[in-house]
């Protein structure tokens, strides 16, 4: 009684594989006849997958938040010597001596309304005396006006 086991069970073993071969056989034709009698219910159902996920990543594409990091490098200028204020270029800008005690007070950090009250002018005097400084140093804002003017050495 010392042989194979293979030898012993084959025939179990044959009847087991085609009793699974015939199971696959069987399930693989009820589905072909599932798919065939409702094609129409399996196409629809796909499509409509289809169109869920695609309305799924154009509805994430869409809402996400458009935000781009622009980092701007901008050199310091830092003097270590005193401040002496370049003259012929305050009279080749034509800045009048108002002027640039607006342009000091906004380096400052004053705002448009305490430089009315510290130069005891009105708030439409300040901001047309702004204007004409924007106008003649070229800029648009009151940051980049008062940057222009330290590069140009008008203010310390």
């Amino acid at each position: 009684m010392t042989g194979n086991p293979l030898t012993k069970y084959r025939a179990i073993i044959l009847y087991g594989l085609s009793l699974a071969l015939l199971m696959f056989l069987l399930r693989w034709l009820e589905l072909r006849f599932i798919i065939f009698s409702n094609a129409f219910e399996v196409y629809a159902g796909i499509i409509a997958l289809v169109f869920t996920a695609l309305g799924i990543w154009l509805a994430l594409k869409l809402s996400k938040p458009k935000v781009h990091t622009l980092v701007v490098e901008k050199p310091v200028y830092v003097s270590n010597d005193s401040f002496v204020q370049d003259v012929a270029l305050v009279s080749r800008l034509e800045l009048s001596k108002r002027e640039m005690e607006i342009l000091s007070l906004l380096a400052s950090g004053h705002s448009n309304q305490e430089i009315a009250g510290s130069l005891f002018i009105s708030l439409s005097t300040v901001k047309t005396h702004l204007q004409n400084l924007f106008e003649k140093l070229d800029v648009k804002r009151r940051t980049q006006a008062v940057d222009k003017a330290r590069r140009l050495k008008l203010i310390p």
